[in-house]
């Protein structure tokens, strides 16, 4: 299992950056979250037993999902893997 954060700057809110995320996560059995920060970037927190899916899954966030979107800055570190059964998306 490996897993991933990813902080995404750029024009990310407001245009349906979270939801087509979701959808590429789901498309890609990719479990984890997505959420709007408050100083106008997303975090997502990403994990998969398939590393190659993973991959595809980051380089999809990187080109950004969303048609409305664009993706300025993109921060990807390793961590630890949670128990995740899905991958939603968050509100704060």
């Amino acid at each position: 299992m490996k897993a991933v954060k990813i902080i995404v700057k750029g024009l990310v809110q407001g245009v349906g950056f979270r939801y087509t995320t979701k959808m590429l996560a789901d498309e890609l059995k990719i479990k984890g979250k997505v959420v709007n920060m408050p100083d106008g970037s997303v975090y997502i927190e990403a994990q998969s037993t398939d590393e190659a899916s993973l991959e595809q899954f980051i380089a999809g966030v990187e080109s950004s999902p969303s048609p409305a979107g664009r993706v300025d800055e993109m921060e990807v570190s390793e961590m630890k893997p949670k128990e995740y059964s899905r991958f939603s998306i968050m509100y704060r």
